[in-house]
């Protein structure tokens, strides 16, 4: 029978966890390339054909949040960096930025200006007050934490909720269902197009060149609706269906890529429960009931 690791080692783990994703973000993630995009850029799919659905995707976000507000909390920030993020907080008097890197902070600061207000802050330990929120979103930020701090990540988001409202939590799946079928053709298609293009490393794009990365760690819908579902009410839809490496191969021009992407969203908006389960990319929706729901 295994044992349980005594806290102090654990903690000192996930300290080691946060220093290397803080220095990885500071160092290499946030800085922009001579043609103002994120090293981080690697990871979306920036091609013109895939850019509509990709708009529309970002967007979904907004029909969870209230609209408008005193506070909203963008936890994992970032730098803001794609410009239908900035629409999230329209509504809002202040935009809350937290974020583990410096260096996201000063960038969503050039963004944002006095519409925000910036904290360096750990999502699974935030410094705010209970309820103090009118709207929560964090996105591609939990995976980023130990596995073992990723239920205390929710229950914090929950808890600064205010009553009635709505936090939303994009992450990616440990494994899709739908992308795990498809993988053998996307990894062919893929090594063929690496076979047949032999670019050179300086000519590579945000886009094309190897991606650095960071720690992450990823969990399933069994866990997230047992572990978090337990304590938090929680609905999962669907932020977005594929992965990259999925549009990257499939969807070019020549093959009316556009045409499958809109049917691809019309799908993803008429089955949202099953694209979220199934899919690349989860939209986890948590909300505080408000006073007189709870028969107060």
């Amino acid at each position: 029978m295994g044992m349980k690791e005594p806290a102090p080692i654990l903690a000192d783990r996930s300290q080691a966890v946060k220093e290397t994703v803080q220095a990885f973000y500071d160092q290499v993630g946030w800085q922009q390339s001579p043609g103002g995009l994120y090293q981080n850029a690697i990871y979306e799919d920036l091609r013109p054909v895939a850019r509509e659905y990709i708009h529309r995707c970002h967007l979904r976000v907004l029909r969870y949040l209230n609209p408008t507000g005193d506070y909203l909390l963008d936890a994992g920030s970032g730098p803001i960096q794609y410009p239908e993020y900035l629409e999230y907080s329209r509504g809002y008097r202040y935009r809350v930025c937290a974020d583990i890197s410096s260096v996201a902070l000063q960038e969503a600061r050039k963004r944002i200006g006095a519409h925000g207000l910036f904290v360096v802050a750990d999502v699974a330990n935030l410094p705010f007050k209970p309820g103090c929120f009118g709207g929560v979103v964090s996105l591609h930020t939990i995976h980023h934490l130990p596995e073992s701090e990723h239920l205390q990540a929710y229950q914090e988001l929950y808890r600064v909720l205010a009553p009635g409202a709505d936090g939303v939590v994009v992450n990616g799946w440990k494994v899709s269902p739908l992308m795990r079928l498809i993988d053998p053709v996307v990894r062919r298609l893929k090594k063929s197009a690496s076979a047949a293009s032999a670019q050179p490393a300086a000519n590579l794009t945000a886009e094309s060149r190897p991606a650095q990365g960071t720690f992450v760690s990823k969990n399933n819908v069994a866990w997230l609706k047992q572990q978090v579902g337990g304590v938090i009410p929680l609905r999962i839809y669907c932020w977005r269906s594929v992965s990259v490496g999925f549009m990257r191969a499939l969807i070019h021009p020549r093959l009316a890529g556009r045409v499958w992407l809109r049917l691809l969203f019309w799908l993803e908006d008429l089955f949202p429960g099953f694209f979220g389960e199934k899919g690349q990319y989860p939209m986890v929706v948590i909300r505080r009931p408000a006073v007189n729901e709870l028969g107060e």
